[in-house]
């Protein structure tokens, strides 16, 4: 076993997807896939079952897994010390945020980021927005790029863009066809949503609370790809944002919302106290210089 190759795995099983982990850590597919393997037969057990579509962590992953993000942590600091006693600008950075945002946030900021430090190392992690926060509280995160802005007086915020929310429909519905709608023009439709404890989903019934609506909510995911693919099927409606640079699936239309609320503010948190390393401060400043910008 290789550290790398023990980072690589971590950002595996918190995807449970090979073509958006390779992108995140800017690998090819086919070095994550024979990193696994590798990984697999050192220790003698599958940690993932698979299907045609995508892995999914099994007990004996989970268990590596707990480990593994563990003794990472204490590499980690090791490396934060040394490495700060040599360069300001080496040292790894833990990061932490949704799921969806390692499509094209994520890789975004690291990318720009590292023209002026090109030495910088991270270490990425993607959970709900619930379980990202609590990582930041535990000390398991260093920052966190998320959304909503956590409620938590603690914990330091700074807003880095807004992302505008679209009526999801299915092409042949009725509504498909509008130039713009509300929420009220929605109320009677049975909504696709992620599930509590996710980000978007705080942002969503935050925006119907508003409106004076209580939506119908016939199913509850945890992927925003879950929700295109039901929507476009013709099995409910949802509120989404766009997904960048890929397209839509066939079946689906997304019609632009004029509720003043149709957006979801993200940024980046850290704890107020929690003393940091220079890397982390470096890059936590180079976010704050950032200017809003929406998409």
């Amino acid at each position: 076993m290789n550290v790398a190759e023990l980072r690589w795995f971590l950002v595996l099983a918190d995807t449970e997807h090979v073509t958006d982990a390779a992108a995140m850590l800017h690998i090819t597919q086919p070095t994550l896939s024979r990193a696994l393997h590798r990984l697999e037969k050192e220790l003698g057990t599958p940690l993932f079952d698979r299907d045609r579509h995508r892995l999914h962590l099994n007990p004996r992953g989970e268990v590596f897994q707990q480990h593994v993000r563990r003794a990472l942590q204490e590499i980690s600091t090791a490396e934060d010390r040394i490495a700060t006693m040599l360069d300001p600008q080496q040292g790894t950075i833990s990061l932490a945020f949704p799921h969806s945002f390692g499509r094209w946030l994520i890789p975004e900021l690291i990318s720009a980021y590292r023209q002026q430090a090109p030495t910088a190392q991270f270490l990425l992690h993607s959970d709900a927005a619930d379980a990202v926060v609590q990582s930041l509280r535990d000390g398991g995160s260093d920052l966190i790029i998320t959304s909503p802005e956590p409620a938590d007086p603690d914990l330091a915020w700074h807003p880095l863009c807004e992302e505008r929310l679209w009526l999801a429909v299915p092409a042949a519905h009725p509504l498909a066809g509008r130039e713009e709608v509300s929420i009220a023009d929605a109320a009677a439709e049975q909504f696709i949503t992620l599930r509590p404890e996710f980000g978007l989903r705080q942002t969503t019934d935050l925006l119907f609370s508003r409106a004076g609506h209580t939506p119908a909510i016939t199913m509850e995911a945890t992927e925003i790809a879950t929700i295109r693919g039901l929507v476009a099927s013709g099995l409910g409606v949802s509120v989404l944002p766009r997904d960048p640079g890929t397209a839509e699936p066939e079946g689906l239309t997304l019609v632009p919302l004029t509720d003043a609320d149709a957006h979801r503010t993200i940024g980046t948190a850290w704890h107020r106290t929690r003393p940091t390393t220079p890397a982390v401060r470096n890059f936590r400043a180079f976010i704050a210089e950032r200017t809003v910008w929406q998409r």
